[in-house]
């Protein structure tokens, strides 16, 4: 039989129970804590890869919005020249000129042309905006035709597509009531017609063309026909400065 000062040293089985089972509990609280936080890493991490998705994502679009025709003040006109149409441009350009002003300018045209009071609107517009700084370049692609044809020499930069074509022919328009208002309309399109003429022949003049056509010249190719030009006759004419 042992001394009793040392008895008190021997555990019981019961003892030797609850501690093996405080160590398997410590043991899986350890775990769990270990599993917590390798979840809560994984966590963080798929955050991080998230936002960093999200970051690049708003770059990229970011990237596209910059590299839009908005941010290089760049204006497709693809329509006809209408009262809808010249109110719409002018609201755009008019937005980027406040916004930057001086900024360069490009209008694309691939329009079949339309009604001459509202084109010359906005030829006076874009006459405007020259004259505030800005410089503006008019583009041709596919057809600038009337209208359109007379818009695209307001540019101080005048270019074509080499596969565009251009349509200058006189104006057209309709007349109705008493013969006296007829023949006064008559009289008032007439002095379109030679405004019309006034620009084709101010910009052929201030052009570098090889063969610069003259105001006289101009208006005996578009009487009473539709005159189509490619890009070749108008560079060689004056009516762009430039074939892309």
């Amino acid at each position: 039989m042992l001394p009793m000062a040392e008895s008190r040293y021997i555990k019981t089985a019961a003892e030797i129970e609850a501690e093996v089972a405080l160590h398997y509990a410590e043991a899986a609280a350890k775990n769990n804590e270990a599993r917590k936080l390798a979840a809560e890493a994984m966590t963080a991490e798929c955050h991080a890869t998230a936002a960093a998705l999200d970051l690049e994502k708003k770059k990229e679009a970011r990237e596209v919005e910059l590299a839009s025709d908005r941010y290089a003040h760049l204006y497709r006109f693809t329509t006809q020249v209408s009262d809808k149409s010249v109110p719409d441009c002018i609201n755009v350009l008019s937005a980027w000129a406040r916004i930057t002003p001086g900024c360069p300018i490009e209008i694309v045209f691939n329009s079949p042309g339309g009604n001459v009071i509202d084109g010359m609107a906005l030829f006076d517009f874009l006459k405007g905006l020259e004259h505030s700084g800005h410089h503006l370049t008019t583009t041709a692609l596919g057809i600038a035709a009337s209208m359109a044809g007379i818009l695209m020499q307001a540019g101080q930069t005048r270019r074509m597509g080499k596969e565009a074509w251009v349509l200058i022919h006189q104006g057209s328009f309709g007349a109705s009531g008493s013969y006296g208002s007829v023949e006064d309309t008559v009289e008032w399109v007439k002095k379109i017609q030679e405004r019309i003429l006034d620009i084709f022949a101010t910009r052929v003049a201030q052009s570098n063309a090889s063969h610069p056509m003259s105001r006289a010249q101009i208006k005996r190719n578009w009487e009473r026909k539709d005159w189509w030009l490619s890009s070749a006759d108008c560079l060689k004419f004056g009516f762009v400065d430039e074939v892309l």
